[in-house]
């Protein structure tokens, strides 16, 4: 065979083996399965014409939980926020005064059924300051309490006794394992740590949780660049007690930034979504003057900084997605929102009604004002797909699906509307499916299945390779999913 052929044997082969092919760009298949895919990267999207990727303002539903206990106080923080049934857990750190693995530090608790009205029960578990009525779940353990983060472990081999796992710690020794039956209990996995500092201070919320996509345990912890930014290093484990080399997360072609918190977590409706709502740290950037933070009643040493949420994402892997600069969470009205270490996000985004989930965040830190507040979105968004009143459409990436119907969460307005075609792998609209035979759209619903004249069965063209091409009039799409 002559180097011609060879060179033709190849081209052959790439086309068999690679044969998603259209609009000029080769494609590899996206297996899309059953999973939701909500829009806060480009993971499905092949091309937007005249519409854009927006990201959305929580709503602020004000103040649910105030750190006023005396062992609580105006430095408690690193709150986790974890769904358990139709019971909310809230775990957070408790400190009156400033200090570092401090013993005042402690891990406190609170319930919620609705997210909105919270109480911290009387548990009896650890004496504090002479009483055992108190909501303190962890004490005498620094400085593991400086940054306690548990979580539900959703690994289907975990022993019930290690229904609830956390780790916490800092340097120099690292993170400590604990497990939990009950969430309020807990007991010490072993005496040595499972990560341990070395060159990493893990001097903020270390999160770990149980990856549903990956089949493994997964650590996003603290760490710092060679540029002196906080950032964020990622480990994995099949056991939660030997853990893989970390490896520095990346932000793509992105300004660096400062991230005292990163809050990453799978999404609950799209677990293979890691979603995180991390504080912007902005150090040396004061707002508040000096006789302001007299006025204030703020610590003299948390008022020169400020910060803000930001939404980053990813799907597994090294790198974020950074779709979105903005800020996600602007600090509110008020000067005491604009101190030192407030503004950062809780861990976890929960849903706290049929319609609608919350996201919750630290606010003014460092004072006796302290407290939890309350955001809340509408399902899935986080952002969306949105097209203005002239009209727009998207083309996905080609991907095969499983299923027999296609749901969308999708808003337009009075005039506006989404009709949505599936095209084959060539991007020539499949017979049935037309963007002519499409329902056209109209409402503001979670959940709204698809129809073609009447039709909402796709199981004929599940497993097959496909794309969609949605045309939108005044409208946003939060989410897809086949079901």
């Amino acid at each position: 065979m002559n180097f011609r052929c060879i060179i033709w044997a190849v081209f052959l082969i790439s086309i068999v083996y690679n044969p998603i092919v259209g609009f000029g760009q080769q494609h590899q298949i996206v297996r899309l399965g059953d999973k939701r895919e909500i829009f806060v990267d480009h993971y499905l999207i092949d091309k937007l014409t005249d519409v854009k990727m927006v990201m959305h303002t929580p709503r602020n539903e004000g103040a649910v939980l105030k750190f006023d206990s005396p062992w609580e106080g105006p430095f408690s923080g690193y709150t986790t926020i974890i769904k358990d049934g139709d019971i909310l857990r809230a775990y957070y750190r408790g400190l009156p005064v400033p200090g570092d693995g401090s013993p005042m530090e402690v891990t406190c608790y609170a319930e919620s059924k609705d997210g909105v009205h919270w109480i911290k029960p009387d548990l009896g578990i650890y004496n504090v300051r002479g009483s055992l009525k108190n909501n303190v779940i962890l004490a005498d353990a620094a400085p593991v309490t400086h940054n306690f983060c548990p979580f539900l472990d959703a690994n289907p081999a975990a022993p019930k006794d290690q229904r609830y796992k956390a780790l916490g710690g800092y340097h120099p020794g690292g993170l400590l394992p604990y497990v939990s039956a009950d969430g309020i209990h807990w007991k010490k996995l072993q005496d040595s740590a499972v990560l341990k500092a070395k060159s990493f201070a893990f001097d903020s919320q270390n999160v770990p949780f149980w990856s549903e996509s990956e089949q493994k345990y997964v650590c996003y912890f603290r760490t710092w660049t060679k540029d002196k930014f906080r950032s964020v290093s990622r480990s994995t484990s099949q056991d939660f007690i030997n853990w893989t080399t970390p490896v520095p997360m990346e932000f793509g072609d992105t300004p660096p930034e400062h991230l005292y918190t990163h809050q990453t977590s799978p999404y609950y409706r799209a677990p293979h979504i890691y979603v995180a709502i991390g504080a912007r740290f902005m150090p040396d950037r004061q707002v508040v003057a000096d006789k302001e933070a007299i006025k204030l009643n703020v610590n003299p040493s948390y008022y020169k900084d400020c910060s803000d949420a930001v939404l980053l994402s990813t799907r597994g892997g090294n790198e974020y997605s950074r779709t979105f600069m903005e800020s996600f969470i602007r600090p509110g009205i008020g000067l005491e929102n604009w101190v030192s270490r407030s503004n950062y996000p809780a861990l976890n985004v929960v849903q706290t009604s049929p319609v609608e989930m919350s996201v919750y965040v630290n606010e003014n830190y460092a004072q006796h004002s302290a407290h939890l507040k309350r955001f809340s979105l509408r399902i899935d968004g986080f952002s969306s797909l949105s097209a203005p009143y002239n009209g727009g459409e998207m083309l996905t990436k080609p991907f095969v699906f499983s299923g027999k119907e296609l749901e969308i969460n999708y808003s337009t307005s009075a005039a506006g509307e989404i009709r949505i075609e599936i095209q084959d792998e060539k991007g020539k609209a499949i017979p049935g499916y037309t963007l002519k035979d499409a329902q056209i759209i109209i409402g503001n619903e979670i959940k709204r299945i698809v129809s073609w004249n009447g039709n909402e069965s796709v199981s004929k063209i599940a497993g097959k390779p496909v794309r969609l091409r949605i045309y939108m009039k005044d409208a946003d799409l939060y989410s897809i999913k086949f079901n």
